[in-house]
């Protein structure tokens, strides 16, 4: 019951800061022209829905016991899994269209500022995520851990092509940033989907 507890401790901060996220890091791209602001912001959105996926599927195995959240726990991994596709649907979509289009972004000093943030927060999320998941021996809350690594690297890799593009005004560097987490996203959502480890 404490790891359950903890587990909706982790969910409601994670909800509380992905509603921040996602208003600024959107706001943000729309203002800077930015793909990879965009993309976060969007993925934000994704993360929200995911936390709010586990908090559904916590509450029923309160109500409902731990055999029934099974089935429960196969719904919000598969859930989880299909956000992470949506995500690199979107990335990969947008990018694209940036650099067919040769559409660049400007800088953005608040978009640096909410994704350096996020990269501490996502890490100690995504920490206690996966020690809680083990504990619970929950593969969906896993998935959920995995979007928070995600989100992190995400936030990463805006920050840097923020800054490259800063330092060399470079118009493609926005979207080749936006394109970099792709792969890992494609192999967590994957792991994700068939309940590998």
């Amino acid at each position: 019951m404490d790891h359950i507890r903890q587990a909706f401790w982790l969910e409601w901060i994670t909800v509380a800061w992905m509603l921040i996220e996602a208003a600024v890091a959107i706001v943000a791209g729309v203002r800077a022209n930015s793909n990879s602001l965009l993309a976060f912001g969007i993925d934000s959105i994704i993360e929200l829905a995911s936390a709010a996926v586990l908090i559904w599927r916590l509450t029923v195995e309160l109500r409902q016991g731990q055999a029934f959240s099974e089935e429960v726990e196969n719904t919000a991994r598969r859930i989880a899994a299909a956000l992470l596709f949506a995500l690199v649907v979107y990335v990969v979509a947008s990018a694209v269209w940036k650099l067919w289009t040769h559409e660049g972004q400007e800088f953005s000093v608040v978009g640096v500022i909410i994704t350096g943030a996020a990269i501490p927060i996502m890490y100690f999320l995504a920490r206690r995520k996966i020690a809680v998941a083990d504990k619970l021996g929950s593969r969906a809350m896993r998935a959920d851990a995995v979007e928070s690594i995600a989100c992190g690297w995400l936030a990463t890799i805006v920050v840097v092509g923020l800054l490259i593009q800063l330092a060399i005004g470079a118009w493609w560097v926005d979207s080749v940033a936006s394109l970099a987490i792709v792969g890992y996203l494609v192999k967590e959502g994957r792991e994700a989907w068939s309940g590998e480890e």
